[in-house]
């Protein structure tokens, strides 16, 4: 049912807590369902490169799994680089998930997308990444639990098909 990866990353949670006075937060999920999300980042304000990043989760395994699974991909990646990572990478990096609980990826490229919109918030004099604002409004459009293929159009990195 899940991969290896997976169950690594429910069992062995990487950057899981929070960041105290972090440049950003991501809040995102839905407390009736019982998945939550938060993201907190620390990012250099000169480069843009996420320097540290945790999560809180309350929900499922998946929901632990890809939460972790985000943090480590977009630590240390510019505000850019970051943007580009999807749901469906997400889900490939860990080994794929099965489909009931792919809207537990679409919350974590969520989350990161609420982090990165919070940080332009607070630094509205900065620029952000080209992409963000619409991806910020086709994530906020989506149920989570809808349809994973509406998720994300991220073609490059790979869709987390399962096998």
């Amino acid at each position: 049912m899940y991969s290896e990866q997976t169950m690594d990353h429910f069992q062995n949670p990487r950057n899981m807590g929070e960041i105290e006075n972090p440049d950003a937060v991501g809040d995102v999920g839905n407390p009736t369902c019982g998945d939550m999300m938060r993201i907190t980042l620390s990012i250099d304000a000169d480069t843009q490169v996420i320097t540290d990043v945790k999560f809180k989760t309350f929900g499922c395994g998946a929901a632990i799994a890809t939460s972790s699974m985000v943090t480590e991909l977009v630590k240390g990646k510019t505000l850019a680089e970051a943007l580009t990572i999807s749901n469906k990478t997400v889900a490939k990096e860990l080994g794929g998930l099965p489909p009931v609980k792919m809207h537990c990826s679409v919350l974590a490229e969520q989350g990161i997308a609420a982090a990165m919109i919070d940080y332009f918030r607070r630094h509205p004099e900065m620029t952000p990444p080209e992409g963000l604002m619409e991806k910020a409004a086709r994530l906020e459009e989506l149920d989570p639990h809808g349809d994973e293929d509406e998720a994300s159009e991220d073609e490059g990195a790979g869709h987390g098909e399962e096998s």
